[in-house]
């Protein structure tokens, strides 16, 4: 009876989303009328420029005509929907040509704590390819936890919170790291040291070691209060049925090999035929050429994943007799659509949120307001490192976009640590490992609701109830930990004060 009661008290998240577009409406209503403002400081033609925000009243003429204009195009432009569908294609014809049950068939064997120590470990390194790893991953690792008869529930939060309590680690840098460096060096070279230059290679010696003890740390948390709630469960008929073949998988492995060296090819900044055609030739450093605007790699990459994925399937499919014809291969491009409508209804909502919360400004002038308090206070050392991350984690609540916030940042704190004797790359690395915690704790973060709606995907066969602060309080004494734990990791390599990178330190 207890347990019903409180089934039917769950709020859905729909109706938590509206209620926080409430509650933001209001919050720009009251902080409007009470003159709430903040000065930005920020970079523009090599010089520091402050202007004066404020917030912005939704509740207001402007802001009306803002939400009935835009509500549409706001839609429309929400880029997660259209990564979502493009790799949801590619994970269905896995999933219906029996691929992917023949890539776990080996993994069932394999003790579970290396299952989540390698899903927590591949969620870290996918930061190669940004915020695109959610949506792949999310709905990869949910199937690869069912065909290993556990909680496709379970798998999507041990991916989410892989992906992004580990974003600021990586193990290897994206373009996040190649903005946030130029960032960094332009604070740092415009007031303190001109002659500073900020290196990729920089953080390489503690993003490989914090990678690999932040999976290892996060498989012992994970397992002491997420697996418990999740028990090993039967496996479904539905993928029993699929036929298993040995050479399907090693011509489809081969497939899959050849398209990524042909990959591989088109991304080598080389002067041969063919060679470089997916860089952007306008750019200067690799990094960019690979990663940067209108790079054809950063743009493609979703659609190549995608298009490797739909060979290889169908190369197994036919092999295995799994899919027996082109009508077959056609449905199951859109299998992994079933019960996903609930997805979109839950983006257009959070849509309409975030754009209105960027649209107040509430963000930006709380967030200048910190940064303002950041530069205020007499501390340096270890009580500066833990204010600066925990007012990250604050400021992240309300802007999760990494390069929005350095952009708010990084004039202030680059030269405010360097005083205090920390290098610009020491600092760089503590913001993005605040940045990631941060991301992990606010409603306000794209990707977390768009987790939450493959979590209603599946309840149904968990038989629990899915709410935003629902999966907040599931996931809190997982976060709380790993969070406590990195801001110890960051202080005690500041004590011991080993190398970061080649040739940088923490201290300068």
């Amino acid at each position: 009876m207890k347990k019903k009661k409180r089934q039917k008290n769950i709020k859905g998240p729909v109706s938590t989303i509206l209620f926080l577009i409430f509650l933001i409406s209001i919050s720009s209503l009251v902080l409007s009328l009470l003159g709430f403002q903040g000065n930005k400081t920020y970079i523009g033609d090599g010089t520091l420029e402050t202007s004066l925000v404020y917030v912005n009243n939704i509740i207001s003429l402007n802001g009306i005509k803002f939400i009935v204009g835009n509500v549409v195009t706001n839609f429309v432009n929400f880029k997660p929907l259209a990564i979502m569908i493009i790799s949801l294609v590619g994970i269905g014809i896995l999933e219906k040509s029996g691929l992917l049950n023949a890539m776990v068939f080996r993994l069932k064997n394999v003790k579970f704590d290396v299952i989540i120590y390698f899903t927590v470990f591949i969620g870290i390194i996918s930061s190669i390819i940004g915020e695109y790893s959610y949506m792949f991953l999310i709905p990869f690792m949910a199937l690869i936890y069912k065909y290993l008869n556990r909680s496709p529930i379970l798998g999507i939060l041990v991916t989410f919170i892989g992906i992004t309590i580990g974003y600021g680690t990586g193990i290897i840098f994206n373009y996040d790291d190649y903005q946030l460096g130029i960032l960094t060096q332009a604070s740092a070279t415009l007031n303190v040291d001109p002659n500073y230059k900020y290196d990729l290679l920089s953080n390489i010696y503690i993003m490989i070691f914090s990678t690999l003890l932040l999976s290892f740390i996060s498989t012992i948390v994970i397992n002491k209060f997420l697996v418990v709630k999740f028990p090993k469960k039967e496996m479904s008929l539905e993928i029993e049925e699929l036929n298993y073949s040995k050479k399907g998988v090693i011509i489809a492995n081969l497939v899959s090999l050849i398209c990524i060296i042909l990959v591989i090819y088109m991304i080598l900044d080389i002067k041969l035929p063919g060679a470089g055609i997916l860089l952007n030739s306008k750019n200067d450093t690799y990094i960019s050429k690979l990663f940067g605007t209108s790079s054809p790699f950063r743009e493609g990459i979703v659609i190549i994943i995608t298009f490797i994925m739909m060979i290889s399937g169908f190369v197994y499919g036919k092999i295995s007799k799994n899919i027996k014809n082109s009508h077959e291969y056609s449905l199951g491009l859109s299998k992994n659509f079933e019960n996903l409508g609930f997805v979109f209804v839950l983006m257009f909502f959070t849509s309409v949120m975030i754009s209105i919360l960027e649209w107040t400004n509430i963000g930006t002038v709380i967030s200048a307001n910190i940064v303002e308090f950041i530069s205020s206070i007499p501390l340096s050392g270890i009580p500066l490192i833990i204010i600066f991350m925990l007012a990250v984690i604050v400021m992240s609540i309300l802007i999760p976009d990494t390069i929005t916030k350095w952009k708010l940042l990084s004039p202030t704190v680059i030269p405010l640590f360097m005083r205090a004797n920390i290098t610009p790359d020491f600092t760089q690395f503590i913001f993005r490992i605040a940045d990631g915690i941060g991301k992990s704790v606010t409603p306000f973060f794209a990707y977390f609701i768009i987790m939450l709606a493959f979590l209603e995907k599946y309840k149904k066969d968990e038989n629990v109830g899915i709410s935003i602060f629902g999966t907040f309080k599931l996931l809190s004494p997982v976060i709380l930990i790993l969070s406590i734990f990195l801001i110890l990791f960051i202080v005690i390599w500041y004590i011991i004060g080993i190398p970061i990178g080649i040739g940088v330190g923490s201290t300068i």
